[in-house]
């Protein structure tokens, strides 16, 4: 299966959408523009949007916390947001929901890191 991946700015918070499975034929290309965004663009906030997210492996999470451990460094944050049951599942097994944020939509993230 493939993956579309849809990135935008606001601010200092970077907005990663999927389409399809973020798996490992997907995520040593994905982590390397995610690197080159955050750092470019003096990233503090990371939110992925899995709305359209069919599929996620150990690779994805992985690429997840690897982003995590990038931004924390700096005193920023990653926020998971649009799940669905599938996919929180898989996010609260992993353990990624003691590391990352939960927001249900992109609007609440705004919100929360009080973007203009």
């Amino acid at each position: 299966m493939s993956l579309a991946v849809n990135m935008y700015i606001k601010d200092d918070i970077l907005f990663v959408r999927f389409k399809g499975e973020l798996d490992e034929n997907h995520v040593s290309d994905l982590r390397l523009r995610l690197v080159k965004y955050i750092e470019l663009h003096n990233i503090k906030h990371l939110v992925f949007n899995f709305e359209r997210l069919s599929f996620l492996d150990s690779s994805g999470i992985g690429l997840i916390i690897g982003r995590y451990q990038q931004l924390k460094a700096i005193g920023g944050d990653v926020t998971i947001c649009n799940m669905n049951d599938k996919i929180e599942r898989i996010i609260r097994i992993s353990g990624l929901m003691k590391i990352c944020k939960i927001r249900d939509n992109e609007e609440s993230v705004l919100m929360f890191v009080g973007a203009r």
